[in-house]
């Protein structure tokens, strides 16, 4: 058992995740974040008391000599205290991915990787995992719904000594290439944080590390070219049903609870490493039927009024594609909401998000556009949101500005009626989920 450890900015998916999963091998976890020295007091500090991880300010106070490590993201900016007072105190500096890929040392590691899905994939993965028997410990950047309460995150399950362990790793930064993963799942690749020819080449040197397999979707194996590892390619095209979407699979029906037909893409994934680790079909399918899916992945947040409330993760532009086609229905309208998560991700990827929104949005429909969430630092801020609402009148859409919140706010409550879908979506910024549940209260009635 180890000593002490500090977890900066331990409000963020991963590094909740993390912070509960070095409780089980440290004696103390202390974590810190800027929305608990604002007063905010997020849903998720509770739950991280709960789980023995202590909440404490981030002004370097909890870093001494004794401390062991400071863990940080790749979000963390260099001048943050707890590097000023680790650096002094001669304490190192340890990523996420180093930390969590040294506690996974040893096991039968079963990875998630892609540019989209990876967190709604590892959860069903980790999910039927459980529902089969095999007792796994789950490490994963979003909070399963059935595994989340007030005393739980709901990121993390704490498996057998000798189970596998599922985790999600993350190509954003390119700390995937911490892991040797036995069998791994590679959703997708697309461009996002990096042009695609890098992430390309990102997904080719990670695919290099995979000891065994790798079930990957439709067109990635070109991609990947000769491996080492086993390529098991999936194809399949979802067939709308009235519950939702399904894909067909070794004889069977597969469909899982939330919609879109991307979530049958990635149960197909999910299923299909099960399987191929010798599980049945059979009781796969079953199991993925009960799953309950992922907060803030087209997670519904209203009451069931007559306006739909829907909050969504969606970052990049297949993301955000994929959650509004998900909504959309025909006879409905949707009322979308977007903040981008960075100034230099909108820069990026400016032209495809125009590309994205554009090919989803339908006359009927309309978008609004937040600023840039700023998470502070020396970032270049000379783009900023307008310039993504520009590019989108010019091409038809009805997408126009919300300075903060209470004027996107005013907004909806004018716009709404029953029958619309009200679609929040964005990474970052924890004031956007408790957004939703505001504005789902107040709709609840139409």
């Amino acid at each position: 058992m180890g000593g002490h450890v500090h977890v900066a900015g331990v409000a963020g998916v991963g590094m909740s995740a993390l912070a509960q999963a070095l409780r089980w091998t440290h004696a103390r976890v202390t974590g810190s974040d800027r929305f608990f020295d604002q007063g905010q007091e997020l849903p998720v500090f509770g739950a991280l008391r709960g789980a023995g991880v202590e909440i404490v300010p981030q002004d370097g106070s909890a870093v001494d000599a004794r401390t062991e490590a400071v863990v940080y993201s790749t979000a963390i900016e260099a001048d943050n205290p707890e590097f000023v007072a680790a650096k002094k105190a001669g304490v190192p500096l340890r990523h996420r991915a180093e930390m969590l890929a040294e506690l996974a040392r040893g096991k039968t590691l079963l990875a998630v990787a892609g540019t989209a899905g990876k967190t709604t994939t590892t959860g069903m993965l980790g999910w039927t995992l459980e529902q089969l028997g095999a007792d796994p410990t789950v490490v994963n950047g979003g909070a399963l719904v059935d595994w989340a309460d007030a005393r739980h995150v709901g990121n993390v399950r704490r498996g057998g000594a000798h189970a596998p362990w599922v985790l999600e790793v993350d190509e954003s930064d390119r700390s995937l290439l911490n892991f040797r993963p036995e069998w791994s799942i590679l959703t997708n690749v697309s461009q996002d944080h990096f042009t695609l020819a890098e992430v390309q080449e990102l997904c080719r040197a990670y695919a290099a590390q995979v000891q065994t397999g790798i079930v990957c979707g439709a067109g990635v194996a070109a991609v990947l070219g000769k491996q080492n590892a086993r390529i098991v390619e999936l194809a399949a095209q979802p067939e709308r049903t009235a519950e939702g979407f399904a894909v067909a699979w070794r004889g069977l029906k597969l469909a899982v609870p939330p919609p879109g037909a991307h979530n049958a893409l990635n149960a197909l994934a999910a299923a299909e490493l099960c399987a191929q680790l010798g599980y049945a079909p059979e009781k796969i399918a079953a199991a993925l039927a009960r799953f309950g899916g992922i907060q803030r992945r087209l997670e519904r947040v209203d009451a069931g009024g007559g306006v739909r409330v829907v909050d969504d993760y969606g970052h990049n532009p297949a993301k955000l594609a994929a959650a509004w086609a998900a909504v959309a229905a025909p006879g409905n309208r949707v009322l979308g909401v977007w903040r981008p998560h960075g100034y230099g991700p909108l820069r990026a990827m400016l032209e495809p998000l125009a590309d994205a929104f554009a090919s989803v949005c339908r006359p009927q429909d309309r978008l609004w556009l937040l600023p840039v969430y700023d998470a502070g630092g020396t970032t270049d801020r000379s783009i900023n949101s307008d310039a993504l609402a520009a590019k989108l009148q010019v091409r038809g859409v009805a997408a126009e500005l919300a300075a903060n919140y209470d004027e996107l706010g005013a907004a909806l409550l004018g716009a709404a009626r029953a029958g619309d879908v009200i679609l929040t979506m964005g990474a970052r910024d924890p004031r956007l989920p408790a957004f939703a549940r505001e504005i789902a209260a107040k709709t609840a009635d139409r």
